[in-house]
């Protein structure tokens, strides 16, 4: 028999140093791997925007025509599109030449050579009514319907050269030559020469075919980009979900799984701040380093922004839902400020129910049912918003704060009808008439 001075075996297993030291080995390792797999979620957080952006935006036909859609009625590529045009179309006529001949004819007329002098100082003019002629009609036509449709159809029919800007695939109406990628706005050049011939400048039906590349932008960078971009497109929709995967395990490694929320929040919604700083500072230098072959600053500030549009609002996305995550896990915690916030809410709500039962306003089964399962009420409220998160089409900031306020309302109702049900419990059953 055991001694009763001695510990039973089990005891003495479970307390002697070799299974304490074992168990605190554990806490250690998981402890170490919840640590790294939470940095590595928040790591991964800002690239696997990348990987949605380039898979549905730059790679999608559809949704790439839909970006650079709005780009036809922006005023600097408006103001780009004109000059360009203008510059390609290049009517000129040798206004001296024009102007001597007629000088001579009317002082052979009997012209005085005074008179006939000024008409040769009128050559400048000439030149430049005619540059201004086509001018009228390049900005009359890049302001129209027509420069829209030609617009949208050279980069739908170029989606394949966008692709081969950023996989070294394809070819397009947009090219993509080291680093410059250029928009043929050919077509719009010949329609700009028909409307000049048709208003009556004549020398335009002599314009020889000319280059009438556009550059939209030109980086260096552009072959680094093209192999990260095939990279991430090669990753695809799939990042996203393995990114949430190693976040929920890091959290549920943890020891303390809330605090590893509120950190793991908190780290992705900085990481997404870190790369929105990044575009900022890139769009700085991209514009105060822009080559000699792109004609218009402007403009490639509006092609800058607007490819990368859906990018900047969903790390902002990320940025608010990170935050708000954060909040929610803290106010659910035992800090003071979260007790107080949860105890001020149950007062309000024991109130409503007074004075519902005052008005003889009753809740009925619906009111104890709800104080009985509150908790699982609850949990389910915030599955739902996440699934309907999860399944939003690209969701933005309004969407976040749209969630949040239906489940603030949610949390309200589940509120007031547990409160009204212990009330009702407490009360007892109405006595009978």
């Amino acid at each position: 028999m055991t001694s009763p001075r001695e510990p039973a075996p089990d005891a003495a297993r479970q307390g002697s140093p070799s299974g304490g030291a074992s168990h605190l080995a554990g806490r250690i390792v998981r402890k170490v791997a919840s640590a790294v797999l939470i940095v590595l979620a928040c790591i991964l957080v800002p690239v696997s925007v990348l990987t949605v952006w380039v898979h549905d935006i730059a790679l999608d036909t559809d949704r790439y025509v839909d970006t650079v859609g709005p780009l036809a009625s922006n005023p600097a590529i408006e103001d780009a599109a004109r000059n360009r045009i203008v510059e390609a179309v290049d009517v000129r006529v040798d206004g001296k030449r024009v102007t001597a001949e007629l000088a001579d004819w009317l002082q052979s007329q009997g012209l005085p050579p005074t008179a006939a002098q000024a008409v040769k100082g009128l050559a400048p003019q000439l030149n430049a009514a005619v540059t201004g002629a086509a001018d009228k009609v390049a900005t009359r036509f890049v302001q129209s319907d027509r420069f829209e449709k030609v617009w949208i159809n050279a980069n739908r029919a170029a989606h394949a050269a966008v692709v081969h800007a950023l996989t070294g695939k394809g070819r397009g109406a947009i090219g993509v030559e080291e680093g410059t990628v250029t928009l043929d706005v050919g077509t719009a050049v010949e329609r700009v020469k028909q409307e000049l011939v048709d208003a009556g400048v004549s020398p335009a039906s002599h314009i020889p075919d000319v280059d009438k590349q556009m550059v939209l932008f030109k980086s260096d960078q552009l072959k680094r980009a093209q192999g990260a971009a095939h990279a991430l497109d090669v990753v695809g929709t799939w990042m996203p979900v393995l990114t949430v995967l190693i976040g929920a395990a890091g959290v549920l490694l943890a020891h303390r799984r809330r605090r590893a929320l509120v950190k793991t929040a908190l780290g992705a919604a900085f990481a997404a701040l870190i790369v929105v700083i990044a575009l900022v500072v890139a769009r700085h230098y991209y514009l105060d380093h822009l080559p000699p072959q792109v004609q218009s600053e402007a403009a490639a500030a509006a092609i800058f922004d607007q490819l990368l549009h859906f990018l900047r609002i969903t790390l902002r996305t990320v940025i608010v839902l990170g935050v708000v995550i954060a909040l929610g896990a803290y106010l659910i915690g035992p800090g003071r400020l979260a007790r107080a916030t949860r105890a001020t809410s149950e007062r309000a709500a024991d109130s409503v129910a007074r004075w519902a039962d005052t008005h003889e306003i009753h809740t009925g089964r619906a009111g104890t049912w709800t104080a009985d399962h509150r908790r699982l009420l609850t949990i389910g409220v915030l599955l739902l918003l996440a699934l309907w998160f999860a399944l939003w089409n690209h969701p933005t900031v309004l969407t976040v704060l749209l969630l949040v306020l239906i489940l603030l309302a949610a949390l309200a109702l589940i509120a007031l009808l547990a409160a009204t049900g212990r009330r009702t419990r407490t009360a007892g059953p109405t006595p009978p008439n």
